[in-house]
């Protein structure tokens, strides 16, 4: 099932990313039926269990799609895995008729979703968030803003992180399921030098926006860890998709080299031009060997911090170094939209900052490695 699963993934990103992604690179927006093509062929129920709708694969198995698509585009790619993420989510804490209300809809490609942790004053530092939830007779009271969020600008549906008691308590922050259709919110588009729309990024404001008292999904005391833990996975699925990036663009450029003459030979007959694609094949190998680690412990439950901050590490860093040389071995060419380079180069900057940045990232794997001693 799992190969053919992929096969589904690959047979979609060919014949309906690939083309759509060069629109998307200068700002239109995907069609809703696309999303929904997603839904159909089971992206948005990757590890959802059979028994909610969804297809009841494994991690690794999510991770493997995830670089499939961001081969084709980083960004729908990322909007289509957190969609899922919600619907996992879903699947695992919440209410039966929580789920039977929700999750049809998000394995269809109906309504979209987010997670929603960054804030304007805070990101990485995920403790320092400021929305705050106040309780009432009825539930839970919401105010704040959350901003930077994949989906944000078109998701009917957030787990929203939020204070329940002090700012600054990480045992005090709680996750509540929000219906951004909902009175008190307001989203809004970020666009900026790259496009943002096929990720759909925005973010919304929440004034008084009252929820039911079961929509806390994680209770303070348990969802900072809880989030820390879901992110491991995060990191290690954005690593695969560094790594597809760059795998696709190597593909594309060897293909090129074949046929591009220069100077009365192949371009792949050119000594130096070979070795600087070989320079970036051998990176994408060690890349891939590092998010193969992360998967595992991943896919097994394990002990994954340390790994996944390395993985992604290391492919965003071989993402960003090697696509901008990858995009020189095809000269002009490599510029026309059709061609994934340019947003792919963009999306390896997106990349270094999601989930983690990764100057913060690299403190991190020196404090765990310290940890662990020699």
């Amino acid at each position: 099932m799992t190969q053919a699963f992929l096969d589904r993934v690959t047979s979609f990103a060919a014949d309906h990313l690939t083309p759509a992604a060069a629109d998307w690179s200068m700002g239109e927006t995907p069609d809703t039926a696309i999303y929904e093509m997603a839904g159909q062929i089971g992206i948005l129920g990757m590890q959802v269990p059979q028994s909610f709708g969804g297809q009841g694969l494994d991690f690794a198995t999510r991770a493997a799609a995830c670089s499939i698509l961001a081969g084709a585009d980083f960004g729908f790619a990322m909007s289509l895995v957190n969609t899922h993420n919600i619907a996992l989510r879903l699947s695992e804490i919440a209410p039966d008729a929580m789920c039977q209300r929700y999750i049809p809809d998000l394995l269809s490609g109906k309504i979209s979703a987010c997670t929603a942790l960054t804030e304007p004053s805070t990101g990485s530092d995920f403790a320092a968030v400021t929305t705050q939830a106040i309780q009432a007779d009825t539930g839970w009271v919401l105010n704040g803003e959350k901003t930077w969020i994949i989906n944000g600008r078109h998701a009917g549906l957030s787990i929203v992180y939020a204070q329940c008691r002090s700012i600054g308590d990480s045992k005090g922050i709680g996750a509540f399921l929000v219906d951004l259709n909902a009175k008190g919110v307001m989203r809004y588009a970020i666009d900026g030098g790259f496009a943002q729309t096929s990720m759909g990024t925005g973010g919304f404001s929440l004034q008084d926006v009252e929820v039911a008292h079961d929509a806390m999904l994680i209770a303070p005391g348990t969802a900072f860890k809880a989030i820390l833990t879901e992110i491991n996975g995060a990191r290690t699925y954005v690593a695969a998709m560094c790594n597809g990036m760059v795998g696709q663009a190597i593909a594309d450029v060897a293909a090129y080299g074949r046929h591009r003459d220069s100077f009365g030979k192949p371009l792949n007959a050119i000594p130096s031009w070979q070795a600087a694609l070989s320079a970036a094949e051998a990176a994408l190998n060690s890349s891939q060997t590092l998010t193969a680690r992360a998967i595992d412990l991943v896919n097994t439950a394990s002990d994954a911090q340390l790994a996944a901050a390395q993985a992604k590490i290391e492919a965003v860093t071989c993402a960003q170094r090697y696509l901008p040389e990858l995009l020189h071995l095809m000269g002009a060419e490599g510029l026309r939209p059709e061609r994934p380079f340019a947003r792919h180069i963009a999306a390896a900057q997106i990349a270094g900052f999601t989930d983690g940045a990764t100057n913060i990232l690299k403190d991190r794997v020196a404090r765990l490695t310290a940890q662990k001693g020699p």
